[in-house]
């Protein structure tokens, strides 16, 4: 697993735990629909932390609490 599937598993759990839709998700970040649907499809390579830090203050998380699962620690180094 790489880091933008980690980043997309992430925000797909969070709004499940939630009980939201992407779009609800966009609408609370203050983000638009596509840039969130981007990274849930694949579509950015490279989700910015930006835009990840946009999210996480819609979901009322921090950064740390994103990156903070199994997931993310387990990740293998990434040489691009």
């Amino acid at each position: 697993m790489n880091t933008v599937t980690a980043v997309k598993n992430r925000i797909l759990q969070l709004c499940g735990e939630r009980n939201i839709t992407v779009n609800k998700l966009a609408t609370l970040s203050a983000l638009p629909p596509s840039s969130v649907k981007a990274i849930l499809y694949g579509r950015s390579k490279n989700p910015k932390i930006a835009t990840i830090k946009m999210i996480c203050d819609g979901l009322n998380i921090t950064l740390a609490q994103f990156f903070d699962t199994e997931e993310f620690n387990s990740l293998e180094q990434e040489i691009v």
